[in-house]
């Protein structure tokens, strides 16, 4: 009998993924936790029934958020990676000998203990002996840190559950407070494709239009994620992310990649006309 895994990204539509067999099953205090071995992606995430992250897509996400600031900011010493517990953030950062320290802020233990056990590759990553896991509530570390951090990456997955303090005005106004006074913050921006995600999309690009001086936004292609269209937050005290960015000394570095390019870099940052329009009626 055929098994599949579904998961509705809106009323009407919904990803389907065969599965070969379900490898584990566990509930938290903060989510439910599956993991599935299926054919086309490898072995899949999912928490609350929405795919976190597959096997063969995960490397987008991660490049992405690490890649296109690092190779804008010159001198990232010190990172913070909010979320983050299965390790691929934490992976790509450790590819760059100049940064000392890289605080991986998880409140789950039970995500970070499946990751280690069934994803390897990304756990790796946590591993790296700059890193230092922090078991607590993100906004509640984020209130303790003053002019700390040359880096933040938002790596948490839902503006809902508990993860919703994340995704708030106090926020984006802790992470500049933490940031040194040429910080930047990533942060997953969400689909803007279906009129259910919209809403989210805006208020993430007003709350950090409001709270930092430079602001852009970029895109990927990630096949599992609603529409297989997924946009990213660039919020800056300091460095634009075209204009700082230095494309030969990235090129330099000889970093091994399978999706970010500094091509890509460019042409991530030119969106589509809806896109573009969204984003300027929350400036506006």
């Amino acid at each position: 009998m055929a098994i599949w895994f579904e998961e509705y990204h809106t009323d009407n539509v919904k990803l389907g993924i065969h599965v070969k067999e379900q490898l584990f099953h566990g509930k938290s205090e903060y989510q439910e936790i599956d993991v599935f071995d299926s054919d086309e992606f490898g072995r899949v995430l999912t928490s609350n029934g929405s795919v976190i992250f597959t096997e063969q897509d995960e490397f987008v996400y991660d490049e992405m958020v690490v890649h296109v600031p690092m190779a804008v900011h010159p001198h990232v010493r010190t990172v913070l990676v909010i979320g983050g517990g299965d390790g691929g953030v934490a992976r790509e950062l450790g590819r760059y000998d100049e940064i000392e320290q890289i605080d991986v802020v998880e409140p789950d233990r039970m995500f970070v203990d499946v990751s280690k056990k069934f994803f390897h590759d990304n756990a790796v990553g946590l591993e790296d002996k700059r890193v230092r896991i922090h078991y607590e509530d993100g906004l509640r570390f984020l209130r303790k840190c003053n002019d700390a951090y040359d880096l933040i990456i938002n790596d948490a997955t839902d503006p809902l559950g508990h993860e919703a303090g994340l995704f708030t005005k106090e926020f984006y106004g802790n992470c500049f407070k933490a940031l040194h006074d040429d910080g930047i913050m990533v942060y997953q921006h969400g689909s803007p494709f279906y009129m259910e995600d919209e809403e989210t999309c805006r208020a993430m690009h007003k709350k950090a239009f409001r709270s930092f001086p430079i602001n852009r936004v970029y895109q990927a292609h990630i096949p599992t994620c609603a529409a297989g269209y997924w946009l990213f937050g660039f919020a800056s005290k300091k460095y634009h992310p075209l204009h700082d960015f230095d494309a030969e000394r990235w090129d330099g570095r000889n970093i091994k990649t399978w999706y970010y390019t500094t091509h890509l870099h460019r042409g991530a940052f030119m969106l589509p006309k809806y896109v573009e329009d969204m984003l300027k009626e929350e400036e506006d």
